[in-house]
Order: C-alpha cells, then sequence, then structure tokens
C-alpha cells in the first residue's frame, strides 16, 4: 500500500443547523481514481469545496500529500472543476487558458497548445466560448484543471454534456493521467456506468455519510452472478462445496457468507450437497447487480 495522498478524518460540515457532511472518513493513495456516488444532496459538491479551500469545515481534519505542508501550499499542487468550469464567454478557448496559465504560473506557453489537443479542443480557433457547445464547455474546463500539471484532479461532474465518443475520451485521458503520470483523480458522476468503467476505488454517500468504500477489484466481486449462501456454519460449507462439489470459484464474506460463483445453473444440487451434510441453510440467493442497482441496495438498506 503506498502513502495515501488524500486523507480525511470525522470531516462535518454544518450550513446553520443543517448537517451538509457528517464524520466523513476518506483515503485516496497517489495514483489512484476515486468515484464519489450518491444522489444530489448527498455531499459530493460539498465535500469537494472543502478540499478546495472554498468552504471550511466543521469538524475533524483534512490532511492532502502527507501533511508535510501548510494546507493552502498543497492546494498548489491540486486542480478543481467543480459544478459548472467558470470560463469568461467572450474569450476563446485559448484566451481562457492563457488567463490559467498566468494565475497558476505556467511558465511554458506551448503547454497551452499541448492542453488544447489533450481534451480535442485544438481546431476551434477564434471561436467565442459563449459560442461553445456544452460539452466543448466542459472540455475546455477540464483543459483548464489540466494545465498546470496538478498531482490532484478533483473533478465534479466532467462529462456532463458530453456525447458517448467525448465520454470514451476523457475516461482514456484519466486513466492515462493516472497509469502514466501517477496523477490521482477524484472524480463524481451521475453516470455510475462510466464510473465502474473508470475507477479504480469507489466511495458511496448518502447524507453526507458514508455508506461503504471499496476497490473496483472488490465491485467486480460484489457485482459478478452469484449465489449467496449462509447456513450455521460457514467454514464446514465451504468444505462441503470443495469436496462434494468440485467447486473452487467463491469467496467466504466476514466469514458469515459465501458468494458461490460457479454451479449458477444448478442450485437443486448446490442446495441438496448442503442439507445433505447435515447444515442448516438459511440463505440460498442468485443475485448479480450493475454498480447503479449495487449502490440502489446500499441506500435503501441505509435508510431503513
Amino acid at each position: 500500500m503506498t502513502e495515501p495522498i488524500v486523507k480525511l478524518h470525522q470531516l462535518s460540515k454544518k450550513y446553520g443547523k443543517t448537517t451538509v457532511l457528517s464524520n466523513f472518513d476518506l483515503t485516496v493513495e497517489r495514483g489512484r481514481i476515486c468515484g464519489l456516488i450518491g444522489p444530489n444532496g448527498a455531499g459530493k459538491t460539498t465535500l469537494m469545496k472543502l478540499l478546495a479551500g472554498l468552504t471550511l469545515p466543521t469538524g475533524g481534519s483534512m490532511e492532502l500529500f502527507g501533511g508535510a505542508e501548510n494546507i493552502d501550499e498543497a492546494r498548489r499542487r491540486m486542480s478543481f472543476m467543480i459544478e459548472a468550469p467558470i470560463l469568461d464567454p467572450g474569450m476563446t478557448a485559448r484566451e481562457n487558458l492563457r488567463y490559467i496559465r498566468y494565475l497558476r504560473g505556467v511558465a511554458d506557453e506551448k503547454r497551452i497548445d499541448e492542453t488544447l489537443a489533450y481534451v480535442g479542443l485544438a481546431d476551434v480557433g477564434k471561436k467565442p466560448v459563449k459560442n461553445f457547445s456544452l460539452g466543448m464547455k466542459q472540455r475546455l474546463g477540464i483543459a483548464m484543471a489540466l494545465l498546470p500539471r496538478p498531482e490532484i484532479l478533483v473533478l465534479d461532474e466532467p462529462v456532463n454534456g458530453l456525447d458517448p465518443e467525448g465520454i470514451v475520451e476523457i475516461r482514456r485521458m484519466l486513466k492515462t493521467l493516472a497509469e502514466e503520470q501517477n496523477v490521482t483523480v477524484l472524480i463524481s458522476s451521475h453516470l455510475l456506468s462510466e464510473l465502474s468503467e473508470l475507477c479504480t476505488d469507489f466511495t458511496l454517500m448518502n447524507h453526507g455519510k458514508v455508506i461503504e468504500s471499496f476497490p473496483a477489484e472488490e465491485l467486480q466481486t460484489k457485482c459478478r452472478n452469484h449465489l449467496c449462501i449462509r447456513t450455521d456454519n460457514i467454514d464446514k460449507t465451504a468444505a462441503v462445496l470443495e469436496t462434494k462439489l468440485s467447486v473452487r470459484e467463491y469467496k467466504v464474506v466476514h466469514g458469515e457468507e459465501i458468494l458461490l460463483f460457479e454451479r449458477l445453473d444448478d442450485i437443486a444440487a448446490v442446495s441438496k450437497a448442503i442439507t445433505d451434510s447435515g447444515l442448516v441453510l438459511t440463505r440460498l440467493e442468485s443475485k448479480g447487480e450493475t454498480l447503479e442497482e449495487y449502490y440502489l441496495s446500499k441506500v435503501g438498506a441505509a435508510n431503513e
């Protein structure tokens, strides 16, 4: 495990009597792409504003880059696109980026052309931003965030307004940044299917609280078609499955449940093998979910 580059502990935010974030914990390692998943009002944008210093926390702690430097200095190594990108509609894409270059202290003017090409806006010429489509504005917002070569990139709904081809291009770009340049990405999107293709880690949120956090490898297990098995003795059940049914693809979860990834069409044989061994079968259910379905099931359980 690498050193965490973002570490939030018991972070809270209130506006008056309204609690927007409550005891929020999040750890993100360098080079990872962490997806924040939650409905409107879950606290995603507030969390990003806290990271950017646009609002102050009510409680808890926030550590960036191992806490080795002042947090305002640490933010200079980050870039943000929160809600809609802030663009000057009367200026061209190049002029908007030139302003950001001066603001962020980027020495090399060639970086403007590189970044425009990187997000697919190399050929917009002198067209003012007010004549851009929503997707083009999103691309320019991402370009402005990328211009100073940030180590952490925080993006709120970055693919909003993009067509499917544009979404794929942005996904490829963010993966390249993480894998080849070790850039850490914190991203939110209402397109959960897209996040499932992009992210290395997921944090599910609702009403300002963390429901669950897990890596992409665990998501594949959670959403892969499988049989959920519970008995009065999980260890013995695992042994029965191996010896009587010769299964190898299964996972024991928290010592309470077995996720079986084979013999899915032979539930009767699975049930018989277990009960014939004197075990009490308390659950045998076929499951397989998308990220959206999994999130909704977790939100529903949290609201009960």
